[in-house]
C-alpha cells in the first residue's frame, strides 16, 4: 500500500498539520511504502518574499525529522526537486475544465476571505493531482476540506485513462472524521493563511500567546460552558485518552474555572508532549549538511519513480524527446 502526502512550508508546522497527517507518519512509514514531500512549490501561493520561502522549507524538513521521519523507512524530499510532476501537471490539465476548477471550494473560499486569486491558486488542484498520480499512490490522508481535491485527481486520471488509455491508479483519501479538521485560535479551520495557528515549535512565548489568544465566548468562572461547542476543549481532546476527556469535560460543565486556567493547562499539555520533538529539532536544524544528505536520497527515489510515470504519459500524448 502505497500511501502520499505533502505539507506546504508556508511557515512553521501547526497542530492541525501535526494531528491531521503527521502524528499518523510513523505508523505509515512502519506499515506502509510512504511518500511524503514538503510542498515548497504550493506554498508560493501564499510567497512573501524569497528568503522566507528558503527558510520555511528549511524548517520544515527539520520539523518532518524531527518528528520521526525517517528516511531510511520512506521517500521524502522537496516537492520542486522532482521536476517531473509539474510537467505532468500540464498535461493532466488537459483532463479537467475551467467550470470544475471554479468549484473548488479552498479557492472560494480563499476568496470570500478576501485574499486575491492567482491563477497558481486556481491551478493549484491540477499540480496536487499531479503530486498524487505521479507516484502511483494507493491512498492519500486528506481534510475534509481537501477531499474534493481528491475527487478532482480521481476524475483526472479517469479522464486520461479513457482518452489514452489505462495509465494511472485511482487514488483513495483516508480522512479521520475526529481530527480531520482542527479549529485554530478564531474556531475557523486552523490555516496558516487565516493566522489562526498554534505553532508548536514556537518559542515559549510566542507559543503561550497563540493558546491565550483563543476566542472564547462570554461565559465566567461561576458558570457552566459548552464544552461541545469550545476550541479550547475540541484542541485539548486530541492529545487525551476517553478517561482524560471525562476530566477535561468536567471542568467545563462544573462552574468553578475560569477560561485562563483552561488555557494555561492546554498550553503545558502542548509544551510537555512537543518537549522531546522540540529538543531533537534543535539537534537537526543545527546540521546542515546531515539534512541535505537526507533531501537527496529522497530526492533520488522519488524520481526514480515519476520519471518512468512520465514518460509513459509523454508517449500516450505523443510528445517527442529531442
Amino acid at each position: 500500500m502505497r500511501i502520499l502526502t505533502g505539507v506546504q512550508p508556508s511557515g512553521k508546522l501547526h497542530l492541525g498539520n501535526y494531528f491531521s497527517v503527521i502524528r499518523k507518519l510513523a505508523k505509515y512509514q512502519n506499515d506502509s511504502d510512504l511518500y511524503c514531500f514538503v510542498a515548497d512549490l504550493h506554498a508560493l501561493t501564499t510567497f512573501s518574499s524569497a528568503k522566507n520561502q528558503k527558510d520555511n522549507t528549511y524548517d520544515a524538513v527539520c520539523d518532518f525529522l524531527a518528528l520521526g521521519i525517517d528516511p531510511d523507512k520512506c521517500s521524502f524530499w522537496i516537492q520542486s526537486s522532482v521536476p517531473e510532476v509539474t510537467e505532468l501537471a500540464w498535461y493532466l490539465s488537459m483532463s479537467i475544465t475551467v467550470p470544475q476548477l471554479q468549484l473548488a471550494h479552498s479557492f472560494k473560499d480563499k476568496v470570500a476571505k478576501g485574499i486575491t486569486p492567482s491563477a497558481g491558486l486556481f491551478f493549484y488542484p491540477v499540480l496536487m493531482a499531479a503530486d498524487i498520480l505521479a507516484f502511483e499512490t494507493d491512498r492519500v490522508p486528506v481534510g475534509k476540506d481537501q477531499k474534493q481535491h481528491l475527487e478532482y485527481t480521481r476524475d483526472i486520471a479517469e479522464r486520461f485513462n479513457s482518452q489514452y488509455g489505462e495509465t494511472f491508479k485511482l487514488p483513495d483519501p483516508e480522512i479521520d472524521e475526529e481530527t480531520a479538521i482542527v479549529p485554530g485560535t478564531d474556531g475557523s479551520k486552523m490555516s496558516k493563511s487565516y493566522g489562526n495557528t498554534i505553532n508548536f515549535f514556537d518559542e515559549e512565548k510566542k507559543l503561550k500567546k497563540s493558546v491565550m489568544g483563543i476566542v472564547t465566548d462570554s461565559a465566567g468562572v461561576d458558570e457552566a460552558k459548552d464544552y461541545k461547542n469550545n476550541v479550547i476543549y475540541q484542541i485539548h481532546s486530541l492529545f487525551l485518552d476517553e478517561s482524560q476527556k471525562m476530566e477535561l469535560r468536567n471542568k467545563f460543565e462544573v462552574p468553578g474555572t475560569g477560561y485562563g486556567d483552561l488555557k494555561k493547562a492546554l498550553l503545558e499539555r502542548i509544551l510537555d508532549y512537543f518537549s522531546p520533538f522540540r529538543a531533537e529539532r534543535e539537534r537537526i536544524a543545527a546540521d546542515p549538511a546531515y539534512v541535505n544528505s537526507v533531501m537527496r536520497k529522497g530526492t533520488d527515489k522519488a524520481r526514480n519513480v515519476a520519471s518512468k510515470v512520465l514518460e509513459s504519459v509523454r508517449s500516450k500524448v505523443g510528445i517527442l524527446r529531442g
